[in-house]
């Protein structure tokens, strides 16, 4: 039986099947090394023999995700937290030791070793159900979205090899009444058959707005083309089954955008980040996802830093003031702050104020862009940290 230590590092490589831990002591010499089946009993077994060998461990992991989410919740239900060690540091410290394998042993020891030496890694919290509910419905609207745009694509695609006018004539990703007639008639010939009346009237009993302007357009892409081409009718058919799925998509992102809304609301401080212009349920949902609790960034610098909106420098010797894009940052906080500033500078304030005054200074839409979403970020910041409302006017500082 070895000596119980003071304190030792215990990294993990996560996957989704199983786990794989190795403890290293003060030295770095290996105390333990086991796989971990990614179940309760087996994570619970291998956390008490870890415990056992020391007065305190400190915790790594290398994904912070789905596939590790029973781990940390485990680990905090006993006192325990981890340090999330990202997986470009794992590869880096990896050519730091000998040898050139590729195991999970080795990983997890990488892990446990890259612990050790720096402390400096961001802890694993385990999020809250209002958190966690805001976490898997904005994860879910992403998904939803990107299926949209997929099958917009698709529908282009094909409806281009057969009736490219009709494709030209509207904006699917917009009108939903382009989309049902879809689900109707697809080919010019179907189109000059019904004839404007009759498919004024059909669209006009599938609830689509500004019929006439719809069937108008269709037609006038109908008369455009009179030739019939090869494989028309099974392209007719994938346009239709794209078609119905989009608005069914439509319909299903609507209940999302509105079960978010109401998750969003229920936060004690969403009237505050909404107040922001440009800030948005979604987009504040998406923030209290990807900034986390506001403690860990000491200050606004920090925050606009962990969102990519600062420029770090790259100088050598006598090479000084080599500023660049970083990087290593949320790429998700980023967009929050990115597209917030955009839809704020499009409305008179003094976003729209500061905004073209980088333009004025020379600096290009998106470097403006982004200098408005820094500036932004450090008062997001201020708005939370003080609990006050977002008010044009700049608050005024009380009198001593």
């Amino acid at each position: 039986m070895s000596k119980r230590q003071a304190q030792v590092w215990a990294g993990t490589d996560a996957g989704k099947g199983h786990h794989w831990a190795a403890v290293v002591d003060e030295v770095g010499a290996t105390l333990w090394s086991k796989k971990i089946y990614n179940d309760e009993t087996a994570i619970l077994t291998a956390l008490g023999e870890i415990l056992d060998l020391a007065d305190e461990v400190h915790w790594a992991v290398d994904i912070s995700g789905t596939s590790s989410a029973l781990l940390p919740a485990l680990l905090a239900a006993h006192g325990q937290q981890a340090v999330y060690v990202p997986g470009r540091t794992v590869n880096r410290m990896s050519s730091a030791y000998r040898g050139e394998a590729k195991t999970d042993a080795r990983d997890a020891y990488v892990i446990a070793e890259t612990a050790r030496h720096r402390r400096d890694f961001a802890t694993i919290d385990v999020p809250a159900q209002l958190a966690a509910d805001l976490s898997l419905l904005t994860a879910h609207r992403s998904d939803l979205v990107a299926d949209r745009v997929r099958m917009i694509n698709r529908l282009r695609d094909v409806l281009t090899g057969v009736f490219p006018a009709l494709e030209r004539a509207f904006d699917y990703s917009a009108r939903k009444g382009a989309l049902v007639l879809l689900t109707g008639c697809r080919t010019p010939a179907a189109i000059r058959r019904r004839g404007r009346a009759r498919l004024t009237a059909w669209l006009a009993g599938r609830g689509v707005r500004n019929t006439d302007v719809v069937a108008a357009t269709a037609l006038e892409a109908a008369q455009a083309q009179q030739t019939a081409l090869p494989g028309e009718d099974v392209a007719a058919q994938i346009v239709a089954d794209l078609a119905t799925q989009l608005l069914a998509l439509d319909d299903r992102l609507k209940r999302i955008d509105k079960q978010l809304g109401e998750a969003f609301r229920s936060h004690p401080q969403a009237e505050i980040i909404e107040s922001l212009p440009g800030m948005g349920p979604i987009l504040g949902a998406e923030f209290i996802v990807a900034a986390g609790d506001l403690a860990a960034y000491a200050d606004a610098g920090h925050l606009a830093s962990a969102a990519g909106l600062v420029p770090v420098p790259r100088d050598s010797g006598r090479r000084t003031g080599n500023l660049h894009r970083p990087k290593r940052y949320s790429r998700r906080l980023r967009r929050v702050f990115y597209l917030s500033a955009q839809t704020s500078m499009m409305r008179e304030g003094p976003n729209r104020d500061f905004y073209l005054k980088k333009r004025g200074e020379g600096l290009k839409h998106v470097q403006a862009v982004i200098a408005l979403a820094c500036r932004r970020a450090g008062v997001l910041r201020a708005l939370l940290r003080d609990n006050r409302l977002f008010t044009p006017a700049p608050p005024v500082a009380p009198t001593a």
